[in-house]
């Protein structure tokens, strides 16, 4: 599509579609962004701002995942004073670390961000199995460093980071996959909040296609509470990583 078509009633209606479609797959497989931050280049925007829109937009469906984990909170509230912390700087470093990068730079990463993201997707089953089976717990200071390093990485790109973060706290969190999904789910809202403001501060993000964006995230959020029971989320997993691997492919060729 010719440059600027993010700014047209036509480019809305396919960010709101976009929006949508990536608040949906969030809820049932993971990968939203796969979806929506390729949209967004599509229609015209850079590719940093797009990563900027794109974190504003659906930070709201990762808001209402984390009110539907509020009576887990419990469980896991002591983690609080290690992670907190450790989330916030992290997110601060890589929203920074991502304003800094030089726009040709950042371009060329684009597509090992996007690969990146799709085989931790692809390999999201064995990362749950993984998860889900007895380890031998660290110290909270070994968690509180990985926190760091991954909400480094999502205030940076962050496709991905929520599985990055079950991983790791399958290491040092005690309780089950709804105890540590509660946790994962509050740290992620922290992560894109921080990562927002500043890329708001530099303006980044660019405001009509992000609330077109946002208004379908709303929406697919919703809907997605009534619609998790009929879908495969296998299927529809493997479906967001053949895509994924499409978009990584188009954008290692693009010009």
């Amino acid at each position: 599509m010719p440059p600027a078509q993010y700014d047209t009633p036509l480019g809305w209606v396919f960010l709101f579609l976009a929006g949508l479609g990536a608040s949906s797959i969030n809820a049932f497989a993971g990968g939203g962004t796969l979806i929506s931050f390729p949209v967004l280049v599509g229609l015209g925007l850079g590719e940093q701002a797009a990563n900027a829109t794109n974190s504003m937009a659906l930070w709201p469906g990762s808001l209402s995942s984390a009110f539907g984990f509020k009576d887990r909170f419990a469980a896991t509230k002591h983690y609080y004073p290690w992670l907190l912390p450790a989330t916030i700087l992290g997110a601060l470093c890589g929203a920074s670390l991502m304003i800094a990068t030089p726009k040709a730079t950042f371009k060329a990463l684009v597509p090992v961000l996007i690969l990146i993201a799709t085989l931790i997707l692809a390999f999201q089953p064995k990362i749950k199995s993984w998860v889900t089976s007895p380890h031998k717990r660290q110290s909270p200071w070994t968690g509180a460093f990985l926190q760091f390093m991954i909400s480094v990485y999502g205030g940076y790109f962050g496709a991905g980071m929520g599985i990055m973060m079950l991983a790791a706290m399958a290491l040092f969190v005690e309780g089950d996959l709804h105890d540590m999904n509660a946790l994962k789910n509050s740290l992620a809202v922290i992560i894109n909040i921080v990562a927002m403001w500043l890329f708001l501060a530099k303006g980044l993000i660019v405001i009509v296609p992000c609330l077109a964006l946002m208004a379908g995230a709303i929406i697919g959020g919703f809907a997605s509470a009534r619609l998790s029971q009929k879908v495969a989320a296998d299927k529809l997993r493997v479906g967001v990583v053949a895509y994924g691997l499409i978009m990584t492919a188009w954008f290692f060729l693009r010009p």
